[in-house]
């Protein structure tokens, strides 16, 4: 962040408002700190300009209610995210404009890795709503927090939505499954005129043919067997906001005629009816096959073909745009955490297999993999080894990678010869320190494995000292090789290998 996107730090307590200040000013960030009351009086002459804050950060308010605050906050800049200090303050708030501004919540006492994720969400925040305020026209600036990333053709997908989002026109939406199709179309209706009315999905696969023409249309009581009510069809549901036809190509050939229709005069009868409703809904459709090659096989027809893909959005599948991967996972893994489900991160080896890997199930897939490894692994830190077989890179290259560090260079300093498993720090972070400890507890295992458990053999193997690695075995809970007495030590040598610079928690001083 540079010196023109300062953070607006608002905390009524001082020591608080202090501490918090000198952890941003650690981490390298620009602070303007002061209390509620302060702000309120001097916001418009000794504060900067509200356009230069990148978000704000609210602690105690003791002058004015939380309520009122975010409020004034959010009628000073409309686009200024806000990450609230301490948890269960909000369960008021949730209905209020000025709550969409809130992009998350620290609990006290503050650590490292949720503080860098919460500024990392705001920055997104933020960026998101310049940029669509300089397109125009969009009036909800959430509406990309949900499609995350950072490469070439999600920005393009991201002009693409702000252009068409307050148009009334019909946008088809092509793309692989589990590539977002259905975020993109709901956040196009948030974003539109019609974002106070409803947004009704139907998704034409999932229903029974014989059953589509009713869940579309309603029917009249008695118009089939079991029909004992009359039911209004997602089209009457949807009447002055959007219908989302998801798998519009498995909508059968039959249906197609009478969507047409309704496409072109707007109007249509219940199923068993013969009054005449008009309707006025916008149509999203989505659908992950090729329509054209459909055409071509007569399975789907090119006039109605014509009449939905007036505005075509093509979803990049995620194997397209693996640089995103970092910034998906972040954002996967701080949705869990905020809906209480649990916690997890992945290191730079993990990070860098998950980038290599060609999911054939999109985001939809990388969801799924952040929810099982926050299961197996909670608030844990998962490497490559940990991750599913098929996730992995080639077998063997990770132990090669591991076992060619004593060799390729020192493992306390001298360059590493082999910098192909250390890849760049991941965009949301990680704790250092856990990830240091969970590489040398490999390196020792395998070190140990090499050495069929021999302790002396296994510390040459590493460049360390006997009683260095015994206390370093004990330290993990390892397992030691049985009948050796190599990896016995004495007080006098626990003494000493207490005092080697190496011993602790693997980070010098």
């Amino acid at each position: 962040m540079t010196e023109t996107n300062k953070i607006l730090l608002i905390d009524d307590e001082e020591r608080s408002c202090r501490d918090l200040e000198v952890i941003l000013h650690f981490l390298g960030e620009v602070v303007v700190a002061g209390n509620s009351k302060g702000w309120l009086s001097s916001r418009d002459s000794d504060f900067t300009a509200s356009g230069f804050y990148c978000l704000a950060i609210v602690g105690s308010c003791r002058d004015l209610s939380l309520s009122d605050l975010l409020y004034e906050l959010h009628k000073w800049d409309e686009g200024l995210p806000v990450v609230i200090l301490g948890e269960g303050r909000l369960s008021n708030l949730a209905d209020s404009d000025f709550f969409k501004n809130v992009t998350s919540t620290l609990s006290f006492p503050l650590t490292y890795q949720p503080v860098l994720d919460a500024l990392h969400q705001a920055k997104v925040f933020r960026e998101h709503y310049n940029r669509l305020r300089d397109l125009g026209g969009v009036r909800d600036y959430n509406m990309f927090r949900s499609l995350v990333g950072s490469s070439v053709a999600i920005e393009e997908i991201r002009e693409m939505m702000g252009q068409v989002a307050n148009k009334e026109v019909t946008v088809l939406i092509t793309g692989e499954s589990g590539t977002g199709k259905e975020v993109v179309a709901r956040n196009l209706h948030l974003n539109s005129l019609r974002a106070d009315e409803p947004f009704v999905p139907i998704n034409c696969g999932a229903i029974p043919r014989e059953l589509l023409e009713s869940e579309l249309f309603g029917h009249e009581k008695g118009a089939f067997t079991g029909a004992t009510a009359s039911r209004e069809g997602r089209f009457e549901l949807a009447n002055g906001g959007t219908l989302f036809l998801d798998e519009i190509g498995d909508m059968p050939l039959s249906m197609q005629v009478k969507l047409l229709r309704v496409l072109q005069e707007r109007s249509f009868e219940r199923v068993g009816g013969i009054k005449t409703i008009t309707t006025d809904v916008r149509i999203i459709a989505a659908t992950h096959q090729n329509l054209e090659e459909m055409i071509a096989r007569g399975e789907f027809r090119q006039d109605l073909y014509f009449r939905i893909n007036v505005f075509p959005i093509e979803m990049p599948p995620l194997r397209s745009r693996s640089e995103d991967v970092p910034l998906l996972l972040n954002e996967l893994i701080a949705s869990m955490e905020g809906e209480k489900r649990g916690s997890v991160r992945f290191n730079s080896s993990a990070i860098a297999a998950l980038k290599k890997y060609h999911w054939p199930g999109n985001v939809r897939e990388l969801a799924n993999l952040v929810e099982r490894m926050a299961i197996l692994h909670p608030h844990g830190i998962v490497g490559e080894q940990d991750l599913p077989p098929h996730l992995q890179s080639a077998p063997g290259s990770q132990a090669a990678s591991q076992e060619s560090l004593p060799h390729g260079g020192e493992i306390d300093g001298e360059e590493i010869d082999n910098n192909e498993s250390f890849e760049a720090l991941p965009l949301e972070g990680l704790d250092l320190k856990e990830y240091l400890s969970s590489l040398e507890k490999d390196l020792i295992c395998q070190a140990l494995s090499d050495s069929g458990g021999v302790v002396a053999r296994a510390a040459d193997r590493l460049h360390i000292r006997r009683t260095t690695l015994v206390e370093k075995i004990r330290k993990y809970d390892l397992p030691r090789a049985t009948g050796n007495d190599e990896d016995s030590v004495s007080p006098a040598e626990s003494k000493a290998a207490q005092s080697d610079p190496i011993q602790g928690d693997g980070i010098t001083t």
